[in-house]
């Protein structure tokens, strides 16, 4: 078991004011600095790390806080990575846990950058489910069968043999119980999302239902969380089918287990599979925009990632979106329900984001969206709001991290987790 000491760091208070946007956003606020600590994870990380839809980190509250990082080590060759898990006990200390094939061997696949990096929970038992590296591939799903123990290949145990699979988004209810959503199907005119549930109580995998489906449309998974209630909120995009760098109409769906129902944010009923018609969108086309699947050429508005949290039961939601004035940069807006419909404001207008975002909600009604900016010293950035203003402060300072996610621990701290590709390192922070 090895140990990394922890490096803090002081974030920084230079403001990012938001430029003119085609959404409101009132006079920008000082950002508060707030120191963040960091560490090395003491393993080899492969660059082929880094992806937007994912969900590689979560957390534990037993004896104190534990922390697991699914990632992509180095393969055999450069053109392959092998999966595992990092995990950090209360103590500060890190001990790997590789994820083995039916061989007994660690599990070792191709390289496909955004595709094919890994998504993590721990159900209410302790064991942990990791879903990795598929683009239209059968399911590659592993699981240990009790807490501690090895993480192993159970891929025969999923419903949909067969299917092609991408976009694995996984969370743990309350209850102990997962839920997964993913991209299925390798159709050239439609690929749907599904929603599937594990029973922590019978250890087994179920269909939900169909949540998305249209003719010509492909859906993009984005985030899942479920409330105290034990409904699960659901946001996703669309894109012209089969697929496409670019994608439209951010939309968002809530399911009831105690009902089986489905609901838009207002509650209102939402036959699924819901249809870009029929689905609550949350970011509507713009003036310019098209359906296209041109994944080099299209240079027009689009939506390109998403991320939510709750407060209590309400959906906050963060998202990056090229509209036609943004002068071809992916801006970052922050979105809630609101009148019946959403509201919208600009969190950061003033360059280029890479895809990935983070966002959480903390008890003091206080809201963090994280972002990566493609250019400058400091690029992994953390945005508050007041007034409808939001500022934005690095959150580690001098690190080279270009690619991040987010999750939040039972104590009330925000655990990034921080991939550098270009020094296959990732870092873990918090704060």
């Amino acid at each position: 078991m090895r140990h990394a000491r922890a490096r803090s760091f002081a974030v920084s208070a230079a403001a990012i004011a938001a430029l003119v946007t085609p959404f409101p956003a009132a006079h920008a606020a000082p950002a508060t600095a707030e120191a963040a600590s960091v560490e090395t994870v003491p393993y080899t990380m492969d660059s082929s790390n880094q992806a937007a839809w994912w969900t590689p980190a979560t957390t534990y509250k037993g004896s104190g806080q534990y922390t697991y990082f699914a990632f992509d080590e180095p393969g055999s060759t450069a053109a392959t990575h092998r999966p595992a898990i990092a995990r950090r006990d209360p103590a500060g200390a890190w001990s790997r846990l590789p994820l083995l094939g039916t061989d007994g061997k660690q599990a070792e696949f191709t390289d496909d950058n955004g595709h094919n990096q890994p998504s993590i929970a721990r159900d209410g038992s302790g064991r942990l489910h990791v879903f990795t590296s598929m683009h239209v591939n059968a399911w590659r799903y592993f699981r240990s069968d009790a807490a501690g123990g090895s993480v192993t290949d159970h891929a025969t145990e999923m419903p949909d043999q067969g299917e092609g699979i991408t976009y694995p988004v996984l969370t743990t209810a309350p209850n102990g119980d997962l839920y997964l959503m993913a991209r299925v199907g390798a159709a050239a005119d439609q690929r749907p999302g599904k929603l599937y549930r594990w029973n922590n109580a019978t250890a087994t995998w179920s269909v939900v239902a169909t949540f998305a489906s249209a003719s010509d449309r492909a859906v993009y998974p984005d985030s899942l969380a479920v409330d105290a209630a034990g409904r699960v909120h659901i946001l996703y995009e669309w894109s012209k089918a089969p697929s496409s760098s670019f994608r439209h109409q951010l939309s968002y769906l809530r399911y009831d287990p105690a009902t089986g129902a489905f609901a838009d944010s207002s509650g209102n009923a939402v036959t699924t599979p819901a249809t870009p018609g029929s689905a609550d969108v949350i970011q509507g086309l713009t003036t310019g925009e098209q359906w296209s699947n041109d994944n080099t050429g299209y240079t027009g508005p689009a939506v390109q990632s998403a991320k939510l949290t709750l407060d209590g039961s309400v959906p906050k939601v963060a998202y990056r979106y090229r509209s036609a004035d943004s002068a071809g940069n992916f801006r970052v807006y922050y979105a809630y329900p609101s009148g019946g419909g959403w509201a919208r404001q600009t969190v950061y207008a003033a360059g280029q984001t890479t895809a990935a975002l983070g966002i959480t909600w903390d008890e003091t009604d206080s809201k963090r969206v994280y972002y990566v900016t493609t250019s400058g010293t400091d690029r992994v950035m953390a945005a508050t709001e007041a007034g409808g203003a939001w500022t934005s402060a690095s959150v580690v300072p001098g690190l080279t991290a270009d690619r991040l996610a987010v999750c939040r621990d039972s104590d009330g701290n925000d655990v990034l987790y921080l991939p550098d590709t270009a020094h296959n390192t990732l870092y873990y922070a918090r704060r």
